[in-house]
């Protein structure tokens, strides 16, 4: 904690009480003393203390996944009852009218509360009881970008912070020496891009940005020192820089030139922290092969571990992108790949944390931005599925969310959510109060109103709660 007479200290937490004269209130001094330990209005005690988001961008097929119907499968080849297209958006990219398809793949129920899943997801089977399945998530949009931005932000604008960055500007850090959310990525390309809006602190201070680590090379690039600096002498060319970015923003008042000291401050710090977290070598090789990792190659993997690593150091959020998930064609095998390189570590991420005594207050939230229509696009042994909003499935674990649980329901072709349906406001409200946090109280003014992560509206789900 910083000395009472430093004046960096006491000039960063005015320009935030300047800038919050409502929503974060009493909180915000105890965030900047305390970052651990900060109290919101209305905060409980959390049941999760920090976060993995598993986001399989593109939208996996919950038709295929963890929704079966079987009328949908009777039906497969009839065009698409008229009813389901009532008060309907257009398709992402299907044109006419389209037909039903049903899912290829054998569902069962497992565990002992006999969670139905694919054949697709075998290892994720085993550990089906630690699930929180809900079958009726729907969305606003059916563009990947706007609907990321949606799930991410609660907003389709890519100018708002996202779920990552308010909760780091709520709750702070828990390691001085690394940031508060840090991204991973994985997965083949399919031409969807990733953009740094999808991490990014909107209106925040960018210091609550998330951190990407690149899966090549150093982690963070320029962590080293310039070539013939020693690290005192770095040292010492902070110490000037911050000197005259202090002088700049007592003339100017930027609060972003703070925080532009602030991400110096961690870069210099995450030089000796960040090597030591990225060597995976270090752990034993039957956790590696639990996971299906190799410590020298990008993929989910390797990224789950490392996500556990993270979280052991203290990174309160941690959102693994896994790109591949898009499968307007051939789904079989695009799904097939997709389900093979990501059921065996997800599975054992879930058995690693229970094992360290971690999941019970880590909550791991799986999904994408969207489902996948269960009508065919194209047809023969390239179908696939469109985009869609209306319906789709995700699931968290541990932190305080119920077990065993399967929530809500679709109609009988998996197009509408028609049974206790979740909008993407409602899961953010869930998830900011497993984190002991009101989600109407975790706000920040500008531009004339208070803006938060649920915008003006969101319901916590009780049934999703253990």
């Amino acid at each position: 904690m910083p000395a009472p007479h430093d004046p960096i200290a006491l000039l960063q937490r005015r320009v935030f009480l300047g800038a919050s004269p409502a929503g974060l209130g009493s909180m915000a001094l105890a965030t900047l003393l305390r970052p651990a330990q900060a109290t919101l209005p209305g905060s409980r005690s959390p049941a999760a203390k920090r976060i993995i988001f598993l986001f399989m961008a593109g939208g996996p097929s919950h038709i295929d996944l963890f929704d079966p119907k079987p009328l949908l499968n009777r039906m497969e080849g009839a065009a698409i009852p008229a009813e389901l297209l009532r008060n309907h958006q257009q398709f992402a990219l299907i044109r006419g009218t389209p037909h039903l398809k049903g899912s290829p793949y054998r569902f069962q129920p497992t565990g002992q509360a006999g969670t139905v899943i694919s054949e697709l997801l075998p290892h994720l089977a085993t550990v089906s009881d630690e699930l929180t399945v809900i079958r009726s998530m729907h969305t606003t949009s059916n563009v990947h970008d706007p609907a990321v931005h949606f799930l991410n932000c609660g907003s389709q604008q890519g100018d708002r912070p996202t779920m990552g960055a308010w909760l780091s500007y709520g709750l702070g850090a828990e390691n001085a020496d690394l940031p508060a959310y840090v991204v991973l990525t994985s997965g083949v390309s399919d031409g969807q891009p990733l953009l740094q809006s999808f991490w990014g602190s909107g209106f925040l201070s960018s210091r609550h940005a998330g951190v990407p680590l690149r899966n090549s090379g150093a982690p963070v690039l320029h962590l080293e020192n310039p070539p013939g600096r020693s690290t005192p002498e770095r040292r010492r060319e902070l110490d000037l820089l911050a000197w005259m970015n202090h002088r700049q923003h007592a003339a100017i008042g930027d609060p972003e030139i703070l925080a532009r000291v602030t991400a110096y401050e961690m870069a210099f710090r995450m030089q000796a922290s960040v090597p030591e977290l990225a060597d995976l070598t270090t752990e034993p090789r039957h956790l590696l092969e639990a996971y299906g990792a190799d410590p020298a190659r990008a993929s989910l993997a390797r990224n789950c571990l490392l996500a556990r690593r993270l979280l052991e150091r203290g990174v309160r959020f941690v959102q693994l992108y896994d790109r591949g998930w898009d499968s307007h064609t051939d789904i079989d095998r695009e799904h097939r790949r997709q389900c093979a390189a990501a059921d065996r570590p997800i599975a054992a991420l879930l058995c690693d944390l229970k094992q360290r005594g971690l999941l019970d207050d880590t909550l791991v939230i799986w999904g994408g931005e969207f489902g996948r229509t269960p009508v065919a696009q194209l047809s023969g042994q390239t179908w696939g599925r469109d985009h869609h909003p209306h319906a789709f499935t995700m699931w968290m674990a541990g932190g305080g969310a119920r077990r065993g649980w399967t929530h809500g329901g679709t109609d009988d072709f998996g197009y509408h959510a028609v049974e206790r349906p979740v909008h993407i406001h409602d899961l953010h409200a869930t998830i900011l109060h497993l984190m002991g946090i009101d989600h109407e109280q975790l706000t920040f003014r500008t531009q004339g109103r208070d803006f938060r992560l649920t915008d003006v509206a969101g319901s916590v789900v009780a049934d999703l709660l253990a």
